[in-house]
């Protein structure tokens, strides 16, 4: 039925209707049983999104109760419900004595973290516009960046594979240099040393470009899907003067580092970084409804405010923005995590995950870097790492070792762009559980070595 009926997102076609589904039943806490009854350690939270884990009854009792007092009401024309602006009202509180962001002014409800960087495209030209500078449109992100895929997000993802026969990016979109210093620092280049050649590259960018036609920058703290790339030294620092220095908005996308994933609430907070517009989704909800969010600075809305009776109504907005069972849901899974302490959870075992995985990799002839931040962590392969020599391009070393991690009980991610394995495990996940889970994923390594092997000598 799969295979005559379904098309699924980011999959290959061909292997869908050659191999079919592997389809899931149930979860609990951080575990997901197969059709077959196979029970695996999920170390993705499905897309980095589970963060209070599966099955919380806790959630699922809000949405039924919120869906009987009140299933539906949208937010176009002054309209609202109580639960879409208590959750505005705390996340704005949360930026504000979290993630040291008191400029912090209002925020705006969509559905997928796809479309809350589209919120951000379209405002960053609205806001230029209404300030009488309209030739001041075009948006700065990173090679290797993932911002989503619709038209103007997919634009801003900075991964070849997600452009491909789509005809993006769209105009207006730049893209700079990738911010890993791992792979793409030059040898004998300090990593100060690198974060100088990205900033001649951002700047000479601008200089090209032209500083008055250039809106904004849109960077993860983290950059997630691209491979786990933690900013090198002094990074964000240095680019944020850039910014100010050119009258630059920044966005910055915490689809994925938000809500704990760090170890802190937000990245803004981990990274001390000064946005103009946020982005949040995935682990707003847990994944338990689909809702995001975009949060914006006081530097935008006032604008935004103090032309409104000229310019009339905002005309952007989603049926489904603030749905009132969404915000319902998004206020009980603030709840559990405060509750539960599981931003401190992440903070105590995300060392651990990283640590454990170096005891048992680290020497691995394959393993090229294993790096982290929270419960955030990326295993990079290479064919040689001594040399840092890299798999033949078309290999995917990623993708045979996490086929072996899943038929040993365990799901990692096999990511887009770098060949790179990635794990964020739901922030409620036990030190027990981590060292079950790396076991489990060492083992299947090990039974890869011959696959890797073969694919490392086409490299020669």
């Amino acid at each position: 039925m799969d295979r005559a009926s379904l098309f699924h997102p980011v999959t290959s076609i061909h292997d869908q209707q050659t191999n079919g589904p592997q389809i899931y039943q149930s979860a609990s806490g951080v575990e997901l049983v197969s059709a077959e009854g196979k029970r695996l350690i999920d170390m993705g939270a499905g897309l980095w999104c589970v963060n209070v884990g599966y099955g919380r009854t806790e959630l699922a009792d809000a949405a039924a109760q919120a869906m009987r007092d009140l299933s539906f009401q949208h937010l176009f024309g002054g309209a609202a419900s109580e639960p879409s602006i208590r959750l505005a009202d705390r996340l704005l509180s949360l930026f504000r004595e979290r993630a040291g962001a008191p400029h912090m002014a209002r925020v705006f409800f969509g559905t997928s973290g796809s479309d809350a960087n589209d919120t951000a495209f379209k405002l960053v030209r609205y806001y230029n516009n209404l300030r009488g500078k309209p030739a001041k449109k075009k948006i700065i992100s990173r090679i290797g960046g993932y911002h989503g895929v619709t038209h103007a997000s997919g634009s801003l993802t900075g991964i070849d594979g997600y452009h491909k026969a789509f005809d993006l990016p769209v105009d207006g979109v730049l893209h700079t240099s990738c911010p890993h210093y791992f792979t793409f620092g030059l040898p004998g280049e300090t990593e100060e040393g690198y974060t100088n050649r990205l900033i001649a590259d951002l700047e000479d960018m601008i200089a090209r470009e032209g500083a008055d036609t250039i809106a904004a920058f849109i960077a993860e703290p983290i950059m997630g899907t691209g491979g786990v790339f933690l900013p090198p030294t002094g990074y964000f620092e240095r680019v944020q003067a850039v910014l100010d220095r050119h009258d630059i908005l920044l966005i910055v996308d915490e689809v994925i580092t938000g809500f704990g994933r760090l170890g802190e609430w937000f990245g803004t907070g981990a990274y001390r970084l000064r946005p103009d517009i946020v982005s949040l989704a995935k682990g707003l909800t847990s994944a338990y409804f689909p809702m995001s969010a975009s949060i914006i600075s006081d530097r935008i809305w006032s604008v935004l405010a103090d032309k409104s009776a000229e310019t009339g109504a905002f005309m952007h907005g989603f049926t489904y923005s603030g749905h009132p069972v969404g915000a319902a849901v998004a206020l009980a899974n603030l709840d559990l995590i405060e509750r539960e302490g599981l931003v401190e959870n992440a903070a105590a075992v995300g060392p651990h995950l990283l640590d454990t995985l170096k005891q048992a990799l680290a020497d691995h002839p394959f393993v090229g870097d294993i790096r982290g931040h929270g419960l955030m962590v990326g295993i990079e392969f290479m064919a040689d790492k001594a040399t840092k020599r890299q798999f033949p391009k078309g290999t995917a070393p990623h993708r045979v070792v996490a086929r072996h991690a899943t038929q040993h009980g365990v799901l990692t991610r096999a990511l887009p762009f770098l060949p790179v394995n990635s794990f964020s495990p739901p922030l409620s996940i036990t030190k027990t559980q981590i060292d079950i889970a790396v076991e489990r994923y060492s083992a299947a390594v090990k039974a890869a070595e011959a696959e890797l092997m073969s694919l490392a000598r086409g490299a020669d």
